[in-house]
């Protein structure tokens, strides 16, 4: 086949049929490309320049659909393997090269940048420069142009914020104290203080939101909302995105999941985003310290079954949250001189255990009655009406919200 433009869209065409058809396996992209190299020439001229126009034009269709680079590295990671990740920044880079875009310093910060021959196809120097043979080049190239055609469409963003230290507004002095003191949260082996820690670097953080919003209402410029894309690792994605769901509530923000990618936009403003994906990240860590420490800690029984680990994840979330929610809101009493409510006097127990007094049971037992008759459910029903009593008309008590 020649090398003309003709030519070139015919196999660019055929490559995104090819591949938007493939099941994405390694025995089909073998097969596919074996079926390419056999009809044009493994290292034809025509298949490289067409497999490149393949490539180009599956990235371009995903800026109409609300995609930005990271979330396309973060993708590709995922459902291909880290090892296509530097050749997806390098098609993001050959794309920005052709068509420059705003994001300009994101692509930066992924390290997405030409470094080849503009003259020569992608594949071409995929196999000169990093060492891959024709056929894997080939294989690389179906695999992402399938995944990118198949990638659905994104709610647009605002004003999207890449990073905690990007668009946050947050000194880096902040910052750095904030980081510091998670760090120490994320190396401790005590729960109470990694909890300890954690709520400091959260109130750190409130501190300097409050500090900012006193000095924007000065310039009397409006707030603007701001959205924050995070993407969760397997395994336990839907525990983790509770934990993140559970922060961004208790830090002023609103969460929404997207199960199918395992991705959560949190919306808020930028400095309230920074502390979120600051304790998001510190929290995930802390939590599977604390789950590797709870399966330590009995050798054999549910504590290493997949469904205790995932209600573990799910149980440390709604105390993280209810535990913040709490400190909030007596910071506050503190600050107007009203009392706390009384749910949020003190931070709810890791576990609420109960069992009775040391002679309870002869005592129950000679009334005619036995331990298990003790009023549970009413004692639980009144801490649950006072709670309802004293939070605000509408909210709720967060304990009641995160417990049912």
């Amino acid at each position: 086949m020649d090398d003309n433009g003709s030519d070139v869209r015919t196999v660019a065409a055929l490559v995104t049929d090819l591949a938007g058809a493939s099941a994405g396996t390694p025995t089909d992209l073998r097969r596919l490309a074996g079926l390419l190299g056999s009809r044009f020439g493994l290292a034809s001229r025509a298949l490289e320049r067409g497999t490149d126009l393949a490539l180009l034009d599956a990235v371009d269709s995903l800026w109409a659909r609300g995609w930005a680079p990271r979330d396309v590295g973060e993708v590709v990671r995922r459902r291909i393997g880290v090892a296509t990740v530097p050749a997806a920044l390098d098609l993001l880079a050959a794309d920005a090269d052709r068509r420059p875009r705003a994001w300009a310093a994101e692509l930066y910060g992924l390290g997405a940048e030409v470094w080849w021959d503009r003259g020569r196809p992608l594949t071409e120097q995929w196999r000169t420069v990093r060492g891959q043979g024709a056929g894997e080049a080939l294989r690389t190239a179906v695999a992402l142009v399938g995944v990118l055609r198949r990638l659905p469409a994104l709610p647009r963003e605002a004003a999207p914020m890449t990073s905690a230290s990007g668009s946050s507004g947050v000194g880096p002095k902040v910052l750095a104290r904030v980081r510091a003191l998670l760090a120490k949260a994320e190396s401790t082996s005590f729960a109470e203080e990694a909890e300890a820690l954690s709520a400091k670097a959260q109130e750190l953080m409130g501190r300097h939101a409050l500090e900012r919003a006193v000095v924007d209402a000065g310039t009397e410029r409006a707030p603007v909302a701001a959205t924050l894309r995070l993407w969760l690792d397997a395994p336990y994605v839907s525990a983790k995105s509770s934990l993140v769901h559970q922060v961004a509530g208790a830090n002023r923000c609103r969460a929404v999941g997207l199960d199918a990618l395992d991705l959560v936009t949190v919306v808020g403003h930028t400095s309230d985003l920074a502390t979120v994906e600051l304790l998001v990240t510190s929290l995930l860590v802390q939590a599977d310290r604390a789950m590797l420490a709870e399966r330590r800690r009995t050798i054999a029984g549910p504590s290493r079954t997949r469904s205790f680990r995932h209600a573990f994840l799910l149980s440390y979330a709604t105390r993280t949250a209810s535990a913040s929610v709490g400190r909030r809101r007596r910071r506050r009493a503190k600050r107007t001189g009203s009392p706390a409510p009384r749910c949020c006097r003190s931070s709810p127990p890791a576990r609420r255990s109960w069992s009775a007094p040391s002679g309870s049971s002869s005592r129950a037992s000679r009334r005619g009655a036995s331990p298990s008759a003790t009023p549970r459910a009413g004692k639980r029903g009144a801490r649950r009406r006072t709670r309802r009593a004293c939070a605000p008309a509408g909210t709720g008590c967060p304990d009641d919200r995160s417990r049912g």
